[in-house]
C-alpha cells in the first residue's frame, strides 16, 4: 500500500471516530443561547419514533433474521450427514443458529418494550402530574386543611 493510500484510510477511519464520538454527545448549543439542550421530545417526536419502530425496524429485523436463519439451515444441511457421516461445521452451524435465533428474539422482545414505552411515556407523564396535584392538593394549608 502506499504512502498516500495509507494516509487516506487513516483520514476515512477518523472521519468515522469523530462522527461516532458527535453520536454519543448532546446536541451543540445555539450561538446566541447560554441553556443547556432541551432533552425533553413531543408526544408527536415519541409517537413517530413508535411508528417507526413498529413499521419500519421491527419488519427488517424480522426479514434479516429469517433470511439468516434460512440461510444457515441451508447450510448446516448441506455440512449434516447423508451417508451415516458428517462434518464437524454443521453441529457448530446449529448452535449458531440457535444463538441468532434468540438473539434476534430478544431483539424484537426489546424493540416491542421500547415502542410500547414510547407510545405509553405521555399517558404515564399526564397521570403522573394528577396523582402529584392530589397528593399536594391532600396536604396544601390553601384549601384550608
Amino acid at each position: 500500500m502506499a504512502w498516500e493510500e495509507w494516509a487516506q484510510v487513516k483520514a476515512e477511519a477518523n472521519a468515522r471516530q469523530d462522527a461516532q464520538t458527535r453520536l454519543n454527545q448532546l446536541a451543540p448549543l445555539d450561538a446566541g443561547s447560554a441553556d443547556t439542550p432541551d432533552l425533553a421530545s413531543s408526544p408527536e417526536d415519541k409517537q413517530a419514533a413508535a411508528r417507526a419502530i413498529n413499521e419500519d425496524v421491527e419488519p427488517g429485523v424480522r426479514s434479516g433474521g429469517k433470511h439468516v436463519t434460512d440461510s444457515m439451515r441451508g447450510a448446516i444441511k448441506e455440512f449434516g450427514p447423508r451417508d451415516g457421516h458428517g462434518w464437524d461445521t454443521s453441529g457448530a452451524l446449529q448452535k449458531a443458529q440457535e444463538t441468532w435465533t434468540k438473539q434476534v428474539k430478544m431483539l424484537l422482545d426489546r424493540l416491542a418494550a421500547e415502542e410500547h414505552a414510547l407510545s405509553r411515556t405521555g399517558i404515564d407523564f399526564r397521570n403522573n402530574e394528577l396523582d402529584i396535584a392530589a397528593k399536594v392538593a391532600r396536604q396544601s394549608r390553601i384549601n384550608g386543611v
